[in-house]
């Protein structure tokens, strides 16, 4: 499920093919410990993103194509549980908008400002809905988290 609304996403936001992404499904504890080392806050987080694409991100392979190594994003399954609770949706719902999220920031996006937020939370709304059609899932079942 993840995978699939990853690969959605790398298409609506005009990524490479050969694009690639790593997702770790982790705990509070180690996602901590992480937020603490790269980000010198010492409390757990539901997602992190470390972009690969700021500093040249092509991977030669065997056959000669190149991979874009996009970056890497964390989430934390713990955070996410109570998140999904607090806000109505299933663990499964809550997954999908993190992993959204995190994506979105490895590739350029962020909600320092009023505009930047409408565009990451436009994006995230789009990549949702036709994630939704293409799994023939009603809309009307998906609650939309207030992440950005």
């Amino acid at each position: 499920m993840l995978k699939k609304v990853l690969l959605i996403a790398m298409k609506l936001t005009s990524q490479k093919e050969t694009s690639e992404v790593s997702l770790l499904l982790t705990n509070d504890q180690e996602i901590q410990e992480l937020n603490k080392f790269y980000r010198n806050v010492d409390s757990p987080t539901d997602v992190l993103a470390f972009s690969q694409t700021e500093n040249g991100s092509e991977f030669p392979l065997l056959d000669g194509k190149i991979e874009y190594l996009l970056g890497d994003i964390i989430i934390s399954v713990e955070t996410a549980q109570r998140q999904a609770a607090a806000f109505g949706h299933s663990l499964e719902q809550e997954l999908i908008i993190l992993a959204i999220h995190g994506f979105l920031h490895l590739i350029g996006f962020d909600h320092l400002s009023e505009s930047e937020a409408g565009k990451m939370k436009y994006l995230e709304k789009t990549i949702i809905e036709k994630f939704l059609s293409r799994n023939g899932n009603n809309n009307n079942n998906f609650k939309n988290s207030e992440k950005s």
